[in-house]
C-alpha cells in the first residue's frame, strides 16, 4: 500500500509536468501526426494540441495507458524480478490523469487572474466601500431607531383618559 500511494502521488506529479511540457510544445504529437495523417488532414501551424493537453477524457486515458504500457514492457525486460503488479500500473495511470487535470486547472486560473488582474482590484475596492456604505448606514439607522424609542418612552401620557373615565364616556358606568 505504501509503494502504490508513493508511486501515486509521483504519478500527480508525473502528469503535471507532462501536461506543461506538452503545453509549451507538442513536437513529438506533431511527429506522429505527420506520420499519421495525409497532407491535408495534417494539423495546422497554430494548433496547440498534444497527447494529454487539449485532448478529451478518453483520449488521455489511451495514451497515458499506452506510455505505461510501453514503459511496464520495457521494466520488465530490464529488471531481473517483476515488480510491475497491476494495482501499481493502475494507481500510475489514474494518478497521472489527475495530474494532468490538476495542471490544466492551474493553467486555467491562472490566465483568468492574468485577464482579470487590472480588474480585481477595482472589484475589492468597490466591494469595500460598499462594505464601509453598509455598516453607515445600519449605524445610523440604529441610531434613528433608538431615538424614536427613547422619545415614544418619554411622551407624555396627558390625553390618555382611565379605563374607568372611559367607561363613563360609553355610558356603562
Amino acid at each position: 500500500m505504501t509503494l502504490e500511494l508513493i508511486l501515486f502521488v509521483a504519478a500527480i506529479l508525473f502528469g503535471i509536468v507532462l501536461y506543461w511540457r506538452e503545453s509549451n510544445g507538442n513536437k513529438l504529437y506533431r511527429v506522429f501526426n505527420k506520420i499519421m495523417y495525409s497532407k491535408e488532414l495534417q494539423m495546422k501551424e497554430t494548433d496547440t494540441k498534444g497527447f494529454v493537453y487539449q485532448q478529451s477524457f478518453m483520449l488521455r486515458l489511451v495514451f497515458i495507458t499506452s506510455l505505461f504500457l510501453v514503459g511496464i514492457i520495457i521494466a520488465q525486460f530490464m529488471l531481473p524480478i517483476s515488480v510491475t503488479t497491476v494495482s501499481l500500473f493502475m494507481s500510475m495511470i489514474v494518478g497521472t490523469i489527475v495530474g494532468t487535470y490538476v495542471a490544466g486547472f492551474i493553467f486555467k486560473s491562472g490566465e483568468i487572474i492574468e485577464e482579470r488582474s487590472d480588474s480585481l482590484g477595482d472589484i475589492v475596492k468597490e466591494t469595500i466601500d460598499k462594505g464601509k456604505d453598509f455598516i453607515e448606514e445600519l449605524k445610523s439607522e440604529k441610531k434613528e431607531e433608538i431615538v424614536e424609542e427613547v422619545k415614544k418612552e418619554e411622551a407624555p401620557k396627558e390625553d390618555q383618559k382611565s379605563a374607568r373615565e372611559r367607561l363613563k364616556d360609553k355610558g356603562l358606568l
